[in-house]
């Protein structure tokens, strides 16, 4: 038993580090896309402050996935459920991720917690109230993401729009770096929480930590470790699709994005709930295109990106159920 509760959280954190790996392309996308620092400074720079992000940000997402997705009550949580979890959301994340599709990994884990809990226990085993409020924030995140990014850029521009563009580069190059460290603080405050919440309940549902327990310090700094450690090596094919392929931006229109993406990160974490830095960046960076006018955004792709989202819960959720009948089929 211990063997496989060691085993299934090295997973765990090796999903964090995947996590990392894809998310990336949402950390530093625009910072690369308008030049500000190089791709190897940029992912070190986002690492930094994925790293540091728990100090600012707490662990409410992290007891929001931990104790309000699946029901204790209902099913066993053990190893092997979590660990079929984690391999179906994986498995998911690296065929979107090797395809240049930007995906959610978090979504993907809320799939992949489902599949294996309506085997073990039906409908039941779901807290439906902690489900409908991640699958609608699928929606929210994106629009709140698109609104502030369009209204701020629309309002940097009245502020801006008559200087110089030369003198408007230079500044807003060194506000860029500003935030991108907030939108990086929101990438690891919200996504490690993710990792942190699957731990959480492994650790409960074997009994090695009580049903009211806090997120172990280990824990937390584990998972932003390896969170970190995956943005360094970075997603690069999903870099280039949110940095150049969705919109055309300059120092301006990356600020106003990175913005627009951490203050909806910093409020939705704040609150415990878990969302897509990759839908939210998507949409902030496509609310910032619309300023210009409606076709400075590349909506196929855009819609490409949009089928992702709608079939990454269903895909897991598939994916881990799957996986979890055919080990108790032949063991």
């Amino acid at each position: 038993m211990l063997a496989l509760v060691i085993i299934t959280i090295v997973v765990a954190f090796a999903y964090d580090f995947l996590n990392g790996m894809n998310d990336a392309g949402n950390s530093i996308a625009t910072i690369v896309a308008t030049n500000v620092l190089s791709p190897k400074l940029a992912v070190a720079w986002a690492a930094f402050f994925n790293f540091i992000a728990f100090l600012i940000l707490g662990t409410h997402v992290a007891t929001t996935i931990g104790k309000h997705v699946i029901d204790p009550s209902k099913i066993n949580i053990d190893a092997l459920f979590i660990l079929c979890s984690l391999l179906g959301a994986g498995t998911w994340v690296l065929i979107c991720g090797l395809n240049g599709i930007p995906n959610s990994v978090s979504h993907a884990l809320i799939g992949g917690l489902i599949g294996p809990a309506l085997i073990k226990g039906g409908v039941g085993a779901v807290f439906a109230a902690g489900l409908f409020k991640i699958v609608i924030f699928i929606v929210l995140a994106p629009v709140f993401g698109f609104i502030i990014g369009y209204f701020f850029m629309a309002l940097t521009l009245m502020i801006w729009g008559r200087k110089p563009p030369l003198k408007i580069d230079r500044y807003f190059r060194v506000m860029q770096l500003a935030s991108s460290a907030a939108f990086s603080l929101g990438h690891g405050g919200n996504d490690a929480q993710k990792t942190m919440g699957i731990v959480l309940m492994l650790l409960i549902g074997t009994g090695y930590l009580p049903a009211n327990a806090d997120v172990p310090l280990w824990v937390v700094l584990t998972a932003h470790s390896c969170i970190a450690l995956g943005t360094l090596i970075g997603a690069w094919k999903i870099i280039r699709t949110l940095g150049a392929g969705l919109t055309n931006l300059k120092p301006i229109g990356g600020f106003c994005a990175e913005t627009a993406g951490a203050l909806t990160l910093f409020g939705v974490t704040l609150a415990g709930i878990p969302v897509s830095t990759t839908h939210t960046i998507t949409g902030a960076i496509m609310g910032v295109g619309v300023t210009k006018r409606a076709s400075a955004v590349k909506w196929k792709l855009a819609g490409n990106i949009v089928i992702a989202w709608i079939f990454t819960i269903p895909c897991t959720l598939g994916l881990s159920a799957l996986i979890y009948f055919l080990i108790h089929l032949f063991l």
